[in-house]
């Protein structure tokens, strides 16, 4: 039996991982510790058995020591992160503080707890980041790999990178055992709906514009949340210590195909249930007009990166990972979880 602490385990893809580990790890016990943001929701992983969760900052050094002492916490799994790029363009103040301060209170815990207090317990500290610290590609360049050099182009990336190089860091400094994945876009269940694709869902059953930044050509390689918890997983089990994994789904769109993808599933969903027209009567499937068209055109947001692709081979060769789902198959099974799920969502969406 092990014990872990997720860190942002009741927001979006931490509450995945930490369904996907009691599911696949039911003997060991994991405590969550969130500060309860806007993103994250306690509903997400309530009545979950062997999961508490800690409602507390990570910038708590005190507070991460006392649950790494009295839990005896063997490995920490890293989520908590401020990670919508928009926002961190008009408040970047907040990402420096979680992303950045925030981890390296992580870090120094561990160091305490794990390595100066000489217990020599085996431990593990993984931290969960992203393929924006790469920058963007062009269409002809090879995709991100581990050596791909960090370019980072928005404050929420910035900061996720001065994360990485922290952990990175305090392996090569202090022998901290850390592994760390970076990830591309993910989607799935209990997605706050800021992001593309819960939001693009939920405007198309409430008939609001779909508004698409420039020319919607922005490439990005699709992750469904399971498929990265998957990932995860090899890496906290079979990962080398000081060693980095690209976690990808291998499904590189443009945001514009992954438009169309979603108001075609959509409108196939309300042909096959005639009950979605009343319970959603503002949706054009509702009124027998494509959720297409709702498409419109706004202005790029600044810094947008063009193109991020990852190169998984890494992942593959060391740990056997592989995504297992097309983003068809991933979308409509992330649609039917939401049309199952009013009740989560609906408090979440603005006026």
């Amino acid at each position: 039996m092990a014990e872990l602490l997720v860190t942002g385990g009741a927001g979006f893809i931490g509450a995945n991982f930490v369904h996907y580990w009691r599911e696949h790890h039911p003997d060991d016990t994991i405590t969550v510790l969130d500060a309860l943001t806007y993103a994250g929701n306690p509903a997400n992983i309530a009545g979950l058995e062997g999961v508490e969760l800690i409602e507390g900052d990570i910038c708590d050094t005190a507070l991460v020591e006392k649950l790494l002492a009295e839990r005896n916490i063997q490995t920490i799994v890293h989520f908590a992160a401020e990670s919508h790029v928009d926002r961190s363009i008009t408040g970047p103040d907040a990402f420096v503080t979680t992303n950045v301060i925030g981890t390296h209170s992580l870090l120094k815990a561990a160091r305490k707890l794990w390595l100066d207090k000489g217990t020599g317990q085996p431990h593990r500290f993984h931290h969960v980041s992203t393929d924006e610290v790469y920058g963007s590609l062009g269409p002809n360049d090879p995709a991100f790999s581990e050596t791909t050099p960090y370019a980072p182009n928005s404050p929420y990336s910035a900061s996720k990178a001065g994360s990485d190089h922290l952990v990175r860091a305090y392996h090569h400094t202090y022998g901290l055992n850390v592994t760390t994945s970076n990830c591309s876009n993910n989607y799935g269940p209990y997605q706050f709906p800021e992001k593309l694709i819960p939001l693009f869902l939920l405007n198309c059953l409430y008939g609001r514009n779909l508004p698409i930044y420039g020319d919607g050509m922005n490439v990005r390689d699709w992750l469904h949340v399971e498929d990265h918890c998957n990932g995860i997983e090899k890496v906290i089990l079979n990962g080398k210590p000081g060693e980095t994994y690209n976690i990808g789904g291998g499904q590189e769109l443009p945001n514009l195909r992954v438009i169309e993808e979603i108001c075609a599933t959509v409108d196939r969903a309300f042909a096959a249930d005639p009950s979605l027209a009343a319970r959603f009567p503002q949706a054009p499937a509702a009124q027998g007009r494509p959720s297409d068209s709702l498409k419109t055109f706004v202005t790029d947001r600044a810094g947008h990166d063009r193109r991020y692709a990852i190169d998984e081979t890494k992942a593959r060769g060391e740990l056997g990972y592989a995504p297992r789902r097309t983003f068809a198959e991933g979308f409509a099974q992330t649609l039917a979880w939401y049309l199952g799920n009013e009740s989560w969502w609906r408090p979440l969406l603005k006026p």
